[in-house]
């Protein structure tokens, strides 16, 4: 008896491994049900982000689309390309603060996405393309695509240690919440914002900048 009941429960857990290992398409060309601008922030409008040829992209204007679900440890993979002089980035573990007007990047990390060459304000190597906004540079500053260009980006989340992925090269590697982030955290814009205190989950973030961007083939899946 003792075996069946060992058996039943290795079936169960990993039926519930393989569900949360399940790729979800957050975009697919087709609709943003799972998605809401946070300018907005009444859960259910997408205003300023509209789909095109099955691309998603802003009407350039200010205002972030946010998922409606939290997230803990996943891999997020996606297509970008961003317009000359253009900026924009993916920004995960947000915080939802119904009424406020902060903007997500003040929650959580961002993946950057920007128009390296051609950006008015040269960017720094901390704010390039791939890295960790104004925390780590890209390990690789030759991996982006020049604007205007498709690039495939990924971001993985894994008991704490998180990776950056542009066009198949790994170009950000960092532990969160560990020391020596919060050192790092400590020497950035944000160490006095609620990005500094590290928080388990967040929700994910298209960051509407003022410029036109493009995103597709938006998936995730949980870990």
């Amino acid at each position: 008896m003792r075996i069946v009941f060992f058996l039943l429960a290795m079936v169960a857990a990993n039926a519930g491994f393989s569900q949360k290992s399940k790729w979800v398409k957050l975009f697919d060309g087709k609709d943003l049900n799972q998605w809401y601008s946070w300018k907005v922030n009444d859960g259910s409008s997408t205003a300023g982000w509209s789909i095109v040829n099955g691309e998603l992209t802003t009407d350039g204007k200010e205002g972030d689309l946010v998922t409606k679900k939290e997230y803990g440890d996943f891999e997020l993979e996606f297509d970008f390309k961003i317009s000359p002089k253009g900026n924009s980035g993916i920004i995960y573990k947000v915080g939802d603060k119904k009424g406020e007007k902060e903007q997500p990047y003040l929650y959580g990390p961002e993946y950057q996405i920007i128009d390296d060459v051609n950006y008015p304000e040269k960017p720094k190597d901390v704010h390039k393309t791939g890295g960790n906004y104004d925390v780590y540079a890209p390990l690789d500053l030759t991996a982006v695509k020049p604007a205007g260009e498709w690039n495939s980006g990924k971001i993985k989340i894994h008991k704490n240690k998180v990776e950056h992925w542009l066009n198949g090269k790994k170009v950000a590697d960092y532990e969160y919440a560990s020391e020596g982030w919060k050192a790092d955290i400590a020497k950035s814009k944000f160490k006095s914002w609620p990005y500094a205190t590290p928080h388990e989950k967040g929700k994910i973030s298209l960051q509407g900048h003022g410029n036109t961007v493009w995103f597709k083939n938006i998936r995730i899946r949980e870990l």
